[in-house]
């Protein structure tokens, strides 16, 4: 039986396409990234994202030291614990919208003096002459002193009548007629303002600084030669040049002083002066000391809730639009 020639011919086949050496580099480095990122996704999950989502069930729960025992079976609250916890009629209410209102004054005050006092230590800073570096050691000691530490000592020094403040204000500079107690009543909360401001304007300046110094020299000199004084080359070059870094400071600094813990704990201890008792604070008084976990729960909500808005409106305010500097 005859075959045609186009049925003895063997069909043809085409030639593996091979991989280009650059994709399979790009691939592995790809792999090995991915690979190098799953302890840091773990821990961030054990150690944010899965307390998070308890805290917020936690919320919604009647939970207390009578179900604190079985907590998972503890009765479901509805929104009961927000309610009350915002309501301005109630005594927790109330408290928990005055320590808004309060936190907010304390975050405006306390980030103010931190960024003139940053500010004014980095454009002091800037320029090399001799004994820069020990100062720049000097600045930074409050800010490499654990908080809990130099909180310590504030409370000591602030805590008795004859303490060192007060030896210093009335005894020695006789800017006070009489010697307060700082840690109580009106004066707690400037008490509180200025641990806090001791503690967080080193980092005010080490962020400035780092800015200032990647503004070129050339600049300045071509504004004095044009005439500009040191007070205009300081508005109209050095503020503009640094404004990213800037709102990136006041952004992390004020998210910071607004979930502020540790200073109002060491200094006053689970319970702060009601002039100044700040939204952490009393969330864990509620929490812990009233043991109503679920309305601790529910206030916290709240907090990151704020702190969500606060945040997505200020990057959208100052955050340039469409890829364009402002």
């Amino acid at each position: 039986m005859s075959h045609s020639a186009a049925e003895d011919r063997e069909p043809v086949q085409l030639p593996t396409p091979r991989k280009r050496p650059g994709q399979t580099l790009r691939r592995k480095a790809v792999r090995f990234a991915l690979i190098l990122l799953i302890p840091a996704v773990l821990c961030e999950l054990l150690i944010h994202i899965i307390p998070m989502i308890i805290g917020i069930w936690m919320a919604f729960l009647e939970l207390d030291q009578r179900t604190l025992v079985n907590w998972t079976q503890a009765p479901f609250a509805g929104l009961s614990n927000f309610m009350l916890g915002l309501d301005p009629n109630s005594i927790i209410g109330s408290a928990f919208v005055a320590a808004v209102g309060r936190t907010a004054l304390y975050v405006v005050i306390t980030l103010g003096f931190c960024w003139v006092l940053g500010m004014a230590a980095a454009v002091f800073l800037n320029t090399s002459f001799r004994g820069t570096g020990l100062l720049r050691t000097l600045f930074l000691t409050p800010y490499i002193i654990p908080t809990y530490i130099g909180s310590i000592a504030w409370s000591f020094m602030l805590n008795q009548k004859d303490g060192v403040v007060n030896e210093l204000l009335v005894n020695q500079l006789g800017i006070l007629a009489e010697k307060p107690y700082w840690l109580l009543g009106d004066a707690a909360f400037a008490s509180l303002v200025l641990v806090t401001v001791w503690t967080m304007w080193p980092f005010a300046f080490l962020m400035l600084l780092a800015a200032l110094q990647s503004i070129p020299i050339s600049v300045y000199e071509a504004a004095a030669i044009d005439g500009a004084s040191r007070w205009k080359q300081f508005w109209k070059i050095t503020v503009p040049m640094i404004k990213y870094p800037n709102l990136a400071l006041l952004l992390i600094l004020g998210l910071w002083m607004f979930n502020q813990f540790d200073v109002p704990y060491v200094l006053f201890g689970p319970t702060s002066p009601e002039q100044a008792r700040l939204v952490s604070p009393l969330i864990y008084e509620n929490a812990f000391s009233s043991w109503r976990f679920g309305l601790g729960g529910a206030m916290s909500v709240v907090l990151l809730l704020l702190m969500v808005v606060v945040s997505i409106f200020y990057m959208r305010l100052v955050m340039p639009k469409g890829g364009s500097d402002d």
